[in-house]
């Protein structure tokens, strides 16, 4: 049996309980966080994604928590405050990154309806969703991780130790007015991003009207259908590019200050 120094085994269990304190929130983080915790991905990735972040957040906030906190920590009810504390925080900060996601679903499913393309392949995600949701989700999945979410999210764990230290506990007032901003914001974006869409169903419906007042006769239905369907498409075709720039900019944005009014 190899018996370490009693200084050594001191330094290996702080780093050790300095590691699972981080991992709490982390874990919390990640199984929301966009592209890494969708559930396409195995658990066992997502566990991996996990524990990695954690090594990379772990060594840069470990002055953060004193030896005083870990000590805390190690006790049967101090650990449990600790487990419930980082991970509601986590929580918290990983379901305002969620509400992106969902944003851009919603602007697909806004824009799907309005260009009667809302049945066009319907179930090709995990979840139920029209074509154009799921492709601007895949989409901007994609954008978000080349334009460095991994980095983003590996900052935004860093830096929330500077506005929730371990084992703080957030007022529940001040969570619920963050949530409901964050929620509001969501929508907002949606309906942002689908105004286009909006637009172009309100002009072409108004058109089907006048046509069909004009003339009674005619199967307006069956005239503007392809239309507004090739309509659709093409106005995707040209959108779609500014559509995710904005949305990647607003969640640079959350990612840098999640606490900011919206």
């Amino acid at each position: 049996m190899i018996t370490l120094p009693p200084e050594l085994q001191s330094y290996l269990a702080l780093q050790i309980w300095q590691a699972a304190i981080v991992f709490f929130r982390v874990a919390a983080l990640v199984s929301l966080l966009p592209a890494f915790g969708e559930q396409s991905v195995p658990m066992r990735v997502r566990l991996c994604i996990a524990l990695v972040f954690t090594m990379v957040v772990a060594p840069a906030i470990a002055p953060a928590i004193a030896p005083s906190v870990v000590d805390d920590a190690a006790a049967g009810p101090g650990l449990l405050r600790f487990i419930l504390t980082e991970t509601l925080i986590g929580l918290a900060l990983g379901i305002g990154v969620r509400l992106f996601v969902i944003a851009l679903q919603t602007a697909g499913s806004i824009a799907a309806q309005s260009t009667s393309l809302a049945q066009l392949l319907g179930g090709a995600g995990v979840e139920p969703a029209p074509a154009m949701g799921h492709l601007l989700m895949v989409a901007g999945l994609a954008l978000a991780v080349t334009a460095g979410l991994h980095v983003q999210a590996a900052r935004l764990l860093i830096e929330s130790y500077q506005v929730f230290p371990a084992g703080f506990v957030p007022a529940a007032a001040d969570l619920s007015a963050w949530g409901v901003a964050r929620i509001a914001r969501a929508f907002s974006l949606a309906l942002g991003l689908a105004v286009p869409f909006v637009i172009a169903s309100l002009i072409y419906n108004l058109t089907l009207g006048v046509i069909n007042r004009a003339m009674p006769q005619l199967m307006v239905a069956f005239v503007g259908a392809p239309l507004i369907t090739f309509g659709g498409l093409l106005l995707l075709f040209v959108s779609a590019p500014l559509l995710l720039m904005v949305w990647v900019n607003g969640l640079a944005v959350f990612m840098a200050d999640p606490l900011a009014v919206p």
